[in-house]
């Protein structure tokens, strides 16, 4: 790998995010390929390294891919793509073996694989690498594209808009890089821009996760699909001042208890199977149990409870978890860790097939941003780190149509840009949406608040589209744009992933509105039951929203 000081204006095929999903599709590209890997912070900023739990395969004697298959689909909630599904799990060994051969050091015992149980799973399939799994992924990945000539990374640039050809075909991406604006020309573009967790005031996501590849490619027509769908992590380390730090699913996997503000379990009373029902079961039963028991719900929270796990198991599985939460003034040894929900998975992103094709010729999506018809309604844990590498890997066939060459650029100055002016607006709008959000399209929904929303929203995308930025990001692809002032570069970022945000909040709450029933991730006060009429994916293009029916088998179901 190269780092880029000069961007280049052509590359064969350009990454745009360096997550899990970003690093293998890049190792994924056939080796004579020329690579751009675009990414918007530096290397290791991305969700995937957060991931602690681990990652799903059903590669042990007692275990099968028909089970994991099960597994996926019930937890889905009746919107899964089986065959995507069928795909993912029979691929799941040789993407295991890949990371193993790579060196990723996953834990064992008696010198095999170790695997833990996690919720909604019927088997211990879940591989870890103590509680930094994720990370342990993404670091070899590091090592592995930095070993590749083929790959260039251009660090802190961010990707502002896609361009089509005459043909309709994506052939480009202007990206704001080091004070200043160029296109650069790409037979293939992938997008890898992982979660939009930031759009909720609580979310377990890291702050560069602000759904920049579904914006992006809706805003240049590609299908959406099922956005409405975002889960929420039950157990969030919940301290004032802390960051929304995950407690792992393999915690309660291990045994850990839920304990309500006298000590209750009280996950039982919602749930048979109490601290180990799926996600969404969880994070619903803590909200409503603090609904009905706490002074100051939004605020309160509840706890988790591992003085039932052997301490020696919490040290060797949960380091990192010990280290986090001491930091914060938990000694998870000798008190409950206190939790609530945060915002944590997307289901929903852009509409692709399991060569990650999206609906525009020449782009493709990955991992969080794609809608590749695994997760359904409700992602099964431990599944999306398989997600990016099974459907990444199929990358490898990828033939891109050889660009076309940009003419000769032109570089335009601009002295004074009066960005500044605008900054306070933006930034009043960037802290207000998420606690939007957070209220009218968070776990619990309802027409009447979602109306509200829809509407502020609206507005605050009225006032962006009238913003001076906006006219001046647009740039054609035989200009370059200079900035003279170092901090117009802030402005734009602040005002790129804000645009983001604003279209990407008027979808997810469309979407919710659109959808009059309850499923997985999503959930209505005001239409509770799940309904077999909606047992349809929501598919999005441009404002249409319309209902697409699932393919079973090749049949429409």
């Amino acid at each position: 790998m190269t780092s880029v000081t000069n961007l280049p204006t052509q590359f064969d095929v350009v990454v745009i995010g360096s997550g899990a999903a970003g690093l293998y599709a890049a190792l994924s590209l056939p080796g004579h390929l020329r690579v751009g890997l675009v990414t918007k912070a530096k290397l290791r900023t991305g969700s995937s390294k957060w991931a602690q739990g681990g990652i799903a395969a059903a590669i042990a004697p007692m275990d099968s891919p028909e089970l994991h298959l099960q597994d996926t689909l019930v937890a889905g909630a009746g919107l899964c793509d089986p065959l995507a599904v069928d795909f993912l799990v029979n691929n799941a060994r040789t993407a295991i073996d890949h990371l193993v051969e790579m060196g990723v050091a996953f834990d064992r015992k008696d010198g095999a694989l170790a695997m833990t149980l996690e919720a909604a799973h019927s088997r211990p399939r879940v591989l870890h690498s103590a509680d930094t799994t994720g990370k342990a992924i993404v670091m070899t990945l590091i090592e592995q594209v930095v070993a590749r000539p083929n790959i260039h990374l251009v660090a802190q640039a961010f990707a502002l808009q896609l361009r089509r050809d005459e043909a309709g075909r994506c052939q480009g991406v202007s990206v704001l890089y080091e004070n200043k604006i160029q296109w650069i020309n790409a037979g293939a573009i992938i997008l890898a821009t992982g979660g939009g967790g930031q759009i909720f005031a609580q979310t377990t996501n890291p702050t560069v996760s602000t759904g920049d590849g579904v914006a992006l490619a809706w805003r240049m027509g590609a299908q959406l699909r099922d956005l409405e769908f975002f889960q929420f992590h039950p157990t969030a380390l919940t301290v004032p001042g802390a960051p929304r730090f995950l407690i792992s699913e393999a915690v309660r996997g291990e045994g850990a208890h839920l304990l309500g503000l006298k000590g209750d379990r009280f996950a039982f009373d919602y749930h048979p199977d109490g601290e180990l029902a799926p996600r969404d079961v969880v994070s619903r039963a803590i909200f409503n149990y603090l609904a009905d028991n706490a002074d100051d719900p939004a605020n309160a929270n509840v706890y988790l409870d591992l003085s039932v796990i052997p301490e020696e198991k919490i040290r060797r599985r949960f380091p990192n978890i010990i280290r986090m939460c001491a930091e914060w003034g938990v000694d998870i040894f000798s008190e409950p860790i206190p939790i609530a929900p945060a915002a944590h998975y997307w289901m929903g992103g852009i509409v692709t097939d399991t060569d990650c094709q999206t609906s525009i010729p020449g782009l493709y999506a990955i991992g969080e941003t794609s809608s590749t018809g695994v997760h359904g309604a409700n992602r099964l844990a431990s599944n999306s780190l398989l997600e990016c590498l099974v459907f990444a890997a199929q990358l490898a066939e990828l033939q891109p149509k050889n660009p076309e060459s940009l003419p000769k650029k032109t570089v335009l100055q601009i002295e004074k840009s009066n960005t500044a002016q605008e900054f306070e607006q933006l930034q009043i709008i960037r802290e207000q949406l998420p606690k939007l959000l957070w209220q009218s399209a968070g776990i619990c929904r309802e027409q009447a608040v979602l109306d509200e929303a829809i509407a502020q929203v609206a507005d605050w995308q009225t006032q962006i589209k009238e913003l001076h930025i906006t006219q001046l990001i647009q740039v054609n692809p035989e200009q370059i744009i200079q900035f003279s002032d170092p901090n117009t570069e802030t402005h734009i970022r602040l005002y790129a992933e804000t645009q983001n945000l604003v279209d990407v909040a008027h979808l997810i709450l469309k979407s919710a509105a659109w959808r009059t029933e309850s499923r997985g991730g999503h959930y209505r006060t005001d239409h509770r039951e799940t309904l077999p009429e909606w047992q349809t994916h929501t598919l999005i293009e441009g404002e249409t929203f319309r209902r697409s029916p699932l393919i079973v088998d090749g049949e429409k179901g």
